[in-house]
């Protein structure tokens, strides 16, 4: 069998052999919707995730970050630090986020306290799952995380806050 004959067959069985299946686009529109709503409001999935643990989350804990904190880092990876600072709590229910398609947005401004000194630019938030129920703080598992456009520059007597116009997609 010559060269060019080989590479003909060779051709040919690549061009028929069965192809794996390849998701790509990430999560159904419906799907995603119903996940920020499973995960930011408490509102079960059905067949798939209802919420009853014996104690689930009734907030969720909101965090400022100097830089990213990165996929897998905890509350605590650049955490702001400003005099005054800590996280906020915020209620696990559709009153706090409006959910629409495979976006979430605050439903009013996401005010953390005054810095009572000091300067500190926040680039990055984080969304991260309680301990014990209603516990913001510790190396908290980050449920979603995203750069602050444009930046919070905090200081002293500013109250730093995340606006309506914050978005956390589900994609």
């Amino acid at each position: 069998m010559t060269k060019k004959a080989l590479a003909a067959l060779i051709a040919a069985s690549i061009a028929l052999a069965p192809l794996s299946a390849l998701a790509v686009g990430g999560k159904g529109t419906t799907y995603a919707n119903a996940l920020l709503k499973l995960n930011l409001q408490g509102a079960g999935i059905p067949g798939i995730a209802d919420n009853t643990a014996s104690s689930p989350a009734t907030v969720l804990c909101v965090a400022l970050h100097t830089a990213d904190p990165g996929a897998g880092g905890t509350q605590t990876s650049n955490e702001a630090a400003y005099p005054g600072y800590a996280r906020l709590p915020v209620p696990r229910t559709a009153g706090t986020w409006t959910i629409t398609g495979s976006t979430a947005n605050p439903s009013a401004p996401l005010t953390f306290n005054a810095a009572t000194s000091g300067s500190e630019t926040e680039n990055w938030f984080s969304i991260g799952v309680p301990t014990g129920g209603t516990v913001c703080t510790g190396p908290l598992v980050i449920m979603y995380r995203g750069s602050i456009t444009p930046p919070l520059t905090v200081t002293g007597g500013a109250s730093p806050q995340l606006t309506v116009g914050t978005a956390i997609n589900e994609n």
